[in-house]
């Protein structure tokens, strides 16, 4: 399956900057709808609503009440279904939904410094209701820091009955000791580490909360100095982590999703942020991602319609005849 690019920088794109992207969904409905529908004509069989910093607690920074919430998150979906009924195919909505603006208390040990696991669990609910209400098809969790917070936010959203992708975005980390190439969030968690907070039961009164996941995966890619391991290849590398983190607890039934950065941000002349790689560039990569057992990808930070059309390519002619 084939998700979409990225929407925030897809904005900048069409020359709107503002202090939340969701804001776009009142302000820039037009915009919004033409993005979803840019993607869905390039190929994408899935789009994400423009949801990812909606929650309460994103929309208060932004000078929202929390009874706007509610609105742009409707306005959201809509704008996604609007897209999709223009087309001529089935397209599956996913609501979009990101991690905290913050530590959260379960990692920084207080709500001196992190956002009560409370207000966390509750912001997540409301976004995940509206989403329901509206027609959503999954759920789709994504650049999570944190998997004690995903793991809160499965634990609310399991509730609604809807199928959950839990993406987290990692940096390179190697071990001093063996040399071993290990990603981690930016709270420590690898691959392994996610699968053992989602089953262990701390945010869930003990229960496996793998139960209720569908889909693992990463996105985004927070590695800004080495080329090796940003957009493609980071995604190629997360991957095969998972995959092996899955096998050795064994942990089945689960599709991968991947969809990284268009590799590493740079400021061009005009001082706007351009991303390194070309869908030419990225497209080269897609066979040693589905090898390594991708089953949904796409593209996040950067990737546009084009790099979405050239993946749609190369999955046609990989999978003709099939």
């Amino acid at each position: 399956m084939l998700y979409d690019g990225g929407f925030g920088s897809h904005l900048f794109v069409h020359g709107i900057e503002l202090s939340n992207s969701a804001l776009a969904n009142e302000l820039h409905p037009d915009t919004v709808v033409e993005i979803h529908r840019s993607y869905i004509e390039a190929g994408a069989d899935a789009i994400g609503t423009n949801t990812f910093v909606a929650s309460p607690l994103h929309m208060e920074m932004a000078g929202k009440a929390a009874g706007d919430v509610d609105e742009i998150v409707r306005a959201a979906v809509r704008h996604a279904q609007a897209a999709v009924a223009q087309g001529d195919r089935n397209v599956y909505i996913a609501g979009s939904i990101g991690p905290s603006p913050g530590a959260i208390e379960t990692d920084s040990g207080d709500t001196d410094f992190g956002i009560a696991d409370d207000r966390v669990r509750e912001a997540h609910d409301q976004v995940g209701r509206i989403l329901v209400e509206e027609g959503i098809d999954l759920f789709c969790l994504e650049t999570m820091f944190s998997a004690n917070e995903a793991a809160i936010a499965v634990d609310v959203l399991r509730r609604f009955g809807l199928p959950i992708a839990v993406n987290l975005t990692y940096k390179y980390t190697r071990d001093r000791q063996t040399g071993e190439i290990v990603y981690r969030t930016d709270w420590g968690h690898s691959a392994d580490s996610v699968l053992e907070i989602l089953a262990g039961g701390r945010f869930s009164d003990g229960d496996d909360l793998l139960e209720y996941v569908q889909v693992l995966g990463l996105n985004c890619g927070a590695e800004s100095r080495d080329p090796e391991h940003t957009g493609m290849p980071y995604a190629i590398n997360g991957t095969r982590q998972l995959r092996e983190a899955m096998a050795a607890r064994a942990v089945d039934g689960k599709r991968m999703m991947a969809y990284p950065n268009a590799g590493i941000p740079t400021l061009d002349e005009n001082r706007r942020t351009v991303y390194s790689q070309t869908p030419e560039e990225m497209v080269s990569y897609v066979s040693e991602l589905l090898n390594e057992g991708a089953y949904i990808f796409g593209g996040c930070c950067g990737t546009g319609p084009d790099h979405i059309r050239a993946f749609r390519d190369a999955i046609d002619q990989t999978f003709v005849g099939v």
